[in-house]
């Protein structure tokens, strides 16, 4: 054996083992019957968490759902040159949430853990919307100015980084936590600092390093889902789809500024086409409905896992999904939350909470119904792309197939682009605010893009699961001791809309 093959060796060894701690059964319960039920790192970080987050803020993803979605037709533009609205940053982390897990992640949820694991999404969702409403709001009272793009950039990397070195809990720039705007020059200050500070606060490096890992993974299954996709429906070679896609991909992302303008446009389009879709498939098969519901249900609580004591792999891959769906507590939506120009941080908070609904309990649930309506004798056996594409056909015949090739082209097109956009944050903070490590960034990305097209389908969901694991585990070290502020701002926000009235 020779020193690469060696070298090969070790890294899959710490890679499975890294994969194992995070993902796998660290504690065991047992179960009646004699089976028994794994809980990973992540399931025992975030649920725990995400129950704590719904109390503290009183649980918000219930009382203040109405605010949330009248919240998304204020219209108001950007006051900084170069920032975007709170809206654009909603449409950016739906850009990403809405794409590769509402597709690809459901199918490997429900292929792994049976319908079941549909239900654990949503638990995962609920909990998650308070945990996305206060990391949207830190990310928005530690931001700072951004002075290659313009406008604001931060996130977990940025309030782990205060947390740690700053001494005290104190906002870093942009806004108080009572939402008042600081003035420009310490805003300019901020930025100014950025260049200057001690960048290297060693949780705050691990997030960073991580979330680029998670999305270089992410980027990898994108390039595999669509290849996959476009083959199935038209039979075209996997390299002439990769190499379409990457091209693309670059002509936007190596440019400026485009990437909020393509996704303006874009994820409206391609979530209102893929939910009047499916809306079709669902009423058309409305008799079957609770049949299905009393499946997810039953297969959820383990009434047929537990006598062959599958029903921890339910759970498990409920919630991995989930998490990889909706993306809460993982501290990807942050570094677009970072940049909104909103007139108070909580209302941002607000936004992306919302958005953990729009995910999971709206798009994810009829990705979910296409596969679980369809007969099983059709599905049983098949997994990944195979099985939802295998769904559509029989209920929307050729036409189905060639849909799912198209709007998964379009999801993870929209995931490709906004996940870029997050690194932003995340590059200046290793690197500082240069062209230079922002380009190269982009091309790694690209890389991978075309390398995913034709790499193994496990393997790629492995390395975008041990990347988004590794961001939540540090993210969540300095989310809970700040959640404080976060709480502090929602009251501030909900005194002063008591005020108004």
């Amino acid at each position: 054996m020779n020193f690469f093959e060696i070298l090969k060796d070790l890294a899959l060894t710490v890679f499975h083992s890294v994969y194992h701690i995070l993902w796998g059964d660290l504690i065991t319960i047992p179960l009646p019957g004699g089976s028994s039920l794994g809980l990973s790192l992540l399931i025992l970080i975030l649920i725990p968490s995400g129950i704590y987050f719904t109390l503290r803020t009183r649980f918000l993803p219930f009382r203040m759902f109405p605010e949330m979605v009248k919240l998304t037709v204020e219209t108001k533009d950007a006051s900084q040159k170069g920032a975007i609205s709170g809206l654009q940053t909603l449409f950016l982390s739906t850009a990403t949430r809405v794409g590769m897990g509402n597709l690809v992640g459901v199918v490997a949820a429900i292929s792994a853990g049976g319908a079941g694991a549909v239900f654990w999404m949503w638990v995962i969702a609920l909990l998650g919307s308070s945990t996305a409403f206060t990391e949207a709001t830190l990310a928005q009272l530690y931001k700072e100015k951004d002075p290659l793009y313009g406008g604001y950039r931060g996130g977990p990397a940025y309030y782990i980084h205060h947390f740690f070195l700053s001494g005290k809990e104190k906002p870093a720039a942009g806004q108080t936590v009572s939402g008042e705007r600081q003035s420009a020059s310490s805003g300019v200050s901020a930025g100014h600092n950025a260049q200057k500070r001690r960048r290297h606060s060693v949780i705050a490096v691990l997030f960073a390093l991580s979330g680029l890992i998670c999305w270089c993974g992410i980027s990898q299954v994108i390039g595999n889902s669509v290849s996959s996709a476009f083959e199935n429906a038209f039979s075209i070679p996997p390299i002439y789809t990769t190499a379409i896609l990457v091209i693309i991909a670059a002509v936007i992302v190596l440019r400026k500024n485009a990437t909020v303008k393509v996704l303006d446009i874009m994820v409206p389009v391609m979530a209102v086409c893929y939910f009047v879709i499916t809306l079709f498939i669902i009423v058309k098969n409305a008799g079957q409905l609770p049949a299905i519901f009393q499946r997810i249900f039953m297969e959820a609580f383990g009434l047929r896992q537990a006598v062959a004591g599958g029903i921890g792999a339910v759970i498990m891959n409920g919630a991995k999904r989930g998490l990889f769906s909706n993306e809460a507590g993982s501290g990807s939506a942050p570094c677009a939350a970072a940049a909104a120009d909103v007139s108070h941080p909580a209302k941002e908070g607000l936004l992306q909470a919302l958005g953990v609904f729009i995910d999971t309990l709206v798009i994810c649930s009829c990705s979910a119904m296409i596969m679980l309506l369809a007969p099983a004798e059709l599905t049983d056996g098949l997994a990944g792309m195979d099985l939802l594409q295998t769904a559509m056909e029989y209920h929307m015949g050729e036409f189905g197939v060639i849909f799912i090739a198209a709007i998964l082209w379009l999801f993870s097109f929209s995931t490709f682009i906004g996940i870029l956009f997050y690194a932003r944050s995340n590059v200046a903070y290793l690197f500082g605010d240069n062209w230079l490590s922002q380009t190269l960034y982009k091309v790694l990305a690209l890389v991978m893009l075309f390398i995913g097209g034709l790499a193994a389908y496990t393997f790629v969901w492995d390395l975008g699961d041990i990347g988004v694991g590794l961001m939540t585990v540090f993210n969540m070290i300095v989310l809970i001791p700040l959640a404080p502020k976060a709480m502090e701002a929602l009251g501030d926000y909900e005194r002063k809309k008591k005020g108004a009235k």
